[in-house]
């Protein structure tokens, strides 16, 4: 663990010197950065009475990116030193060759701080973190006797990035990272279920470790779990669905926002390319990117690249209004940056990724939309998923849903996924409860093989025509 805060410049190399450098690669060339970074991190899971894994990871590295058009020359490495960046230098200009662009301005600086700076890795004792873990074991056992096994999951990851760009000018941020999972195995009469909570985000362990927090995701585990216990054989076919609050918008995440990217959408590979203008979603219906939502798991200070967060609306009242940018595709698009260049490491070269993105709320009692199913599913919790970027069809599979009939929440149904499409699905949203909830920090995003922490929310939403996919004969 560092103790102390991560100076590049004044400790390893000379900043005129690495500016110089990175001066040379970007000669000619549109855009380009020197991103370096120092990350650590830790989890601790205690399983089945024990503490199963205690893993520490600690690392450094810079990457080196020129861009010219569309053509981007991208070299990194975890020695930071001159002799690297030199030949770094060297592997991004095969990329862009001799160039012919003009350097683009850089991103308008920012002093807003959305979360804290302190390390969440050292600022806990080891010992406490491994006695808080007993604890939420011991508490969730004795919560009831059907529980067999219990997992809890303790992470934690402190990341600071120092960002050197061609006109001289520095950004840093120091972006800390935690989380704590509970799971519970019950067994009934032979019949065994699982049920999971956890959350987090951008914030210091103290709050997570409260009992007052923990004993709260462990009384939800065990809810969910008694839940699937007496859940019933899922119907399958067309029907109407209400969705939850909240963690359900993993489905908006997934079904729309990814088809929102800037990159998707410039190679025309999204269902949503050259729709700007046009109604996408049902009227009331209005999706908005933010990352600046402070100590959220999603938000980013600056993103990638240096350029502030925003709070960036993609869809307004059912109309398309724009993309998620990163500064290559807002370019060649001809349209501003929105904050969104997001890179996992420094090993990675930045794209336009969500932060937390989430549906507004209306003015529908929640309650309400649920009895106005005849016979549907009321969903409000999901799993994972898969989803096809170039047509936007879903796959998502169900934690906990009922079965609804004639307006009356009847049994919990057990293996439920629901099946379509996001574009055709946000223009058969009927009805928005005035409840809208962010997820409680638990969100990781795959893309291209990069993994980037995001957050969700949405209000209840009623949908016609999803297909259920269930056992029920």
């Amino acid at each position: 663990m560092n103790d102390t805060t991560f100076r590049p410049f004044e400790t390893i190399l000379d900043e005129g010197t690495a500016l110089r450098h990175l001066r040379a690669a970007t000669d000619g060339a549109e855009d380009g950065e020197l991103f370096l970074e120092r990350r650590s991190s830790e989890a601790l899971v205690f399983d089945d009475g024990r503490l199963k894994t205690a893993s520490y990871d600690a690392g450094e590295g810079f990457g080196l990116r020129a861009v010219n058009g569309d053509v981007s020359g991208y070299a990194h490495s975890s020695d930071i030193s001159e002799a690297s960046i030199k030949r770094a230098v060297e592997t991004a200009r095969l990329a862009i060759g001799a160039g012919g662009g003009s350097l683009a301005a850089g991103p308008m600086p920012t002093n807003r701080k959305l979360y804290t700076d302190a390390d969440p890795i050292g600022g806990v004792s080891f010992p406490v973190k491994i006695d808080t873990l007993r604890e939420i074991d011991a508490f969730a056992r004795d919560l009831d006797s059907r529980v067999v096994q219990v997992s809890a999951t303790l992470a934690a990851s402190h990341q600071e990035v120092v960002i050197l760009r061609p006109d001289g000018t520095r950004v840093t941020d120091i972006r800390p990272m935690t989380r704590v999972n509970v799971s519970v195995i019950v067994e009934q009469d032979g019949r065994r279920e699982s049920g999971g909570a956890g959350g987090g985000g951008r914030i210091g362990l103290d709050g997570l470790l409260d009992p007052a927090d923990w004993q709260d995701k462990a009384r939800e585990a065990l809810r969910v779990a008694l839940v699937n216990l007496d859940a019933v054989p899922a119907p399958a076919g067309p029907m109407e669905v209400v969705l939850g609050p909240g963690w359900p918008g993993i489905l908006l995440h997934e079904a729309v926002g990814h088809g929102l990217e800037g990159d998707f959408n410039r190679k025309g590979s999204s269902k949503f390319s050259g729709m700007i203008g046009q109604q996408v979603a049902s009227r009331g219906v209005t999706v908005i990117d933010d990352g600046t939502i402070p100590d959220r798991r999603g938000s980013i200070t600056v993103d990638d690249e240096g350029t502030p967060s925003g709070k960036n609306t993609l869809i307004e009242d059912g109309i398309l209004v724009g993309y998620m940018q990163d500064r290559q595709n807002a370019r060649l698009m001809g349209v501003n940056p929105t904050g969104n260049g997001r890179r996992e490491s420094y090993a990675h070269a930045p794209m336009p990724r969500m932060t937390n993105t989430y549906m507004e709320g209306g003015d529908a009692n929640p309650q309400d939309l649920v009895a106005s199913l005849k016979d549907g599913i009321y969903a409000v919790g999901f799993g994972g998923g898969q989803v096809d970027i170039t047509n936007g069809k879903f796959v998502f599979s169900c934690t906990e849903a009922y079965r609804v009939e004639n307006g009356k929440i009847g049994a919990a149904v057990k293996g439920a996924t629901l099946i379509g499409d996001g574009a055709t699905a946000m223009t058969q949203i009927r009805g928005l409860g005035n409840d809208m909830a962010l997820d409680p920090g638990m969100g990781n995003c795959g893309k291209a093989g990069q993994w980037v922490p995001v957050g969700v929310g949405q209000p209840t939403v009623l949908m016609d025509g999803l297909t259920v996919g269930g056992s029920a004969a």
